[in-house]
């Protein structure tokens, strides 16, 4: 599916993919729309992101993302 490869970046052809991919709301690779794909793995060629869910973003070998650390904000 990816067209091109620009400095380690995917770039989608649009008229491939759903509208729903193109938007962010399913996974660029399977679809899934549950829990939304939250992992970039690549853009259209107008520079918006594509999502990808965990398990396909493992399998284009794209690196699990550390967990980030609770932070406590007091106001």
């Amino acid at each position: 599916m990816p067209t091109d490869v620009v400095s380690g970046t995917c770039v989608y052809d649009p008229s491939r993919l759903s509208p729903a991919q193109c938007m962010g709301d399913a996974c660029v690779v399977c679809h899934t729309k549950w829990p939304r794909p939250r992992r970039i793995l690549g853009e259209l060629p107008d520079g918006a992101h594509v999502y990808g869910c965990d398990e396909c973003a493992g399998l284009m070998g794209y690196r699990p993302v550390p967990a980030r650390r609770s932070l406590i904000v007091a106001r």
